[in-house]
């Protein structure tokens, strides 16, 4: 991979702005020692279950269950949701490509040609092109978009190859100094039923929205007469960029913290040389918060979640080295996925961030959660029992709570007859 134009030069955004407490002994990270490309190669991951958990998404001989929440028509919705997303990651797997998730995008038309002249100062043009970009983005379907500079040290050194099961060489474009984050938002109700087969729509949901606004966006910035490389889950970690694009914070769970969302996105990002004016990070207390709260790392289930202070600790490959921070063990945190046969978002469920802002009490929290009566704030959330799972049945259109005494409407009740049927 040619490096970027900032390669070897100091970030525009400093380490301490965006919170990044990065050592002298750091290491860029390779896709192969992802977790997910580790569950295909490596047999410290790859196990019969975790062949079953793929299945159950890319074949139609599904593995359900009779228990609420993993029947067979909430796999059917769960799939139904990822399908937009895999069939642009299938559409070039006979050349080794799994666009999206190991490959940049490239289903995209040439641009009409090199971009207008332009007489205005460097930083002006660069303004006005980043306001109408975000204008556009936003008309485009992204929820939340920032943007930053290209940053080396999260660029992954190499791609991973499904084909061969090793490394392949990157293929990003040494001239795209500019970096465009978009987040989209998860569905809160269905988050609300996690751990189910059910839930998973919502991350679906997400990438499948993810894929779709993202080549639209790049598509925009062809026309305009520069190139775009846009990226998901491949070619560089996500999440600091989007810290560095004023997105969020990084939480506990090891998850960009929205102002707007909680934790409740998924990311992606596109490389360009469009001149952009860049954003800064913004801080509202997350990490402040995180230092006092464990619901994450409590509920989690393998106890996959750091529970102490921020160290450089790391557990296995799959964890980035010289950075302090909040670390998870990736390994046990997938073989609970693979264990249950779905995806797994409790620590996003029972985050007290996980709110909805369009109401009033929910800002205010926020608010309090940023200042000294931080702890009041969870205390209040604890009380509320806003984390609380909700029974998949409910989303279905029952009444019922799971934990709360409250008797089953007869929506629920419906519902569970159905299930005995199916």
């Amino acid at each position: 991979m040619t490096a970027g134009p900032q390669s070897g030069e100091r970030p525009v955004v400093s380490d301490a702005e965006a919170g990044f407490e990065v050592g002298e002994d750091f290491e860029r990270f390779s896709q192969k020692d992802d977790v997910f490309c580790r569950s295909f190669w490596d047999p410290e991951v790859r196990t019969s279950r975790s062949d079953m958990f793929y299945e159950t998404y890319r074949t139609p001989e599904l593995r359900w269950r009779p228990v609420e929440g993993f029947t067979r028509r909430d796999y059917a919705l769960r799939n139904a949701s990822w399908h937009v997303t895999d069939l642009f990651a299938e559409f070039r797997e006979g050349v080794d490509r799994r666009e999206g998730f190991l490959d940049p995008y490239t289903v995209l038309r040439d641009g009409p040609g090199p971009p207008d002249e332009s007489d205005e100062p460097e930083e002006v043009l660069a303004a006005r092109l980043a306001v109408d970009l975000k204008t556009a983005a936003r008309a485009l379907g992204a929820d939340l978009i920032g943007i930053t500079g290209y940053d080396e040290r999260w660029v992954y050194t190499h791609a991973y190859s499904r084909e061969t099961e090793t490394e392949k060489p990157q293929e990003l474009p040494g001239d795209l100094g500019n970096v465009v984050v978009i987040a989209q938002a998860m569905d809160r109700k269905l988050v609300q039923t996690v751990p189910s087969a059910l839930s998973g729509t919502a991350t679906g949901v997400g990438y499948s929205s993810d894929t779709v606004v993202l080549l639209a966006i790049a598509q925009y910035i062809l026309n305009m007469g520069y190139a775009a490389a846009p990226t998901m889950n491949d070619t560089a970690l996500a999440i600091p960029l989007a810290i560095k694009a004023g997105l969020g914070e990084y939480g506990r769970h090891g998850l960009l913290i929205t102002r707007e969302y909680g934790p409740r996105v998924r990311l992606g990002k596109i490389f360009t040389n469009m001149p952009l004016a860049h954003d800064r990070p913004r801080r509202f207390g997350v990490r402040e918060t995180c230092e006092v709260c464990r619901a994450c790392s409590d509920a989690c289930p393998p106890k996959a979640i750091a529970m102490d202070a921020p160290s450089d600790r790391v557990y296995n490959i799959s964890n980035i080295r010289g950075v302090r921070k909040w670390t998870t063990d990736a390994e046990k945190c997938f073989r609970f996925w693979s264990n249950q046969n779905t995806d797994c978002s409790i620590c996003v469920r029972v985050c007290p961030y996980n709110r909805d802002y369009s109401r009033r009490l929910s800002r205010i929290w926020r608010w309090m959660a940023g200042t000294g009566l931080r702890r009041l704030a969870l205390w209040l959330d604890r009380l509320s029992g806003r984390g609380r799972r909700v029974a998949p049945d409910t989303w279905w259109g029952g009444t019922r709570l799971v934990g709360l005494n409250v008797a089953p409407g007869r929506g629920a009740q419906e519902n569970r007859r159905k299930l005995r049927t199916e």
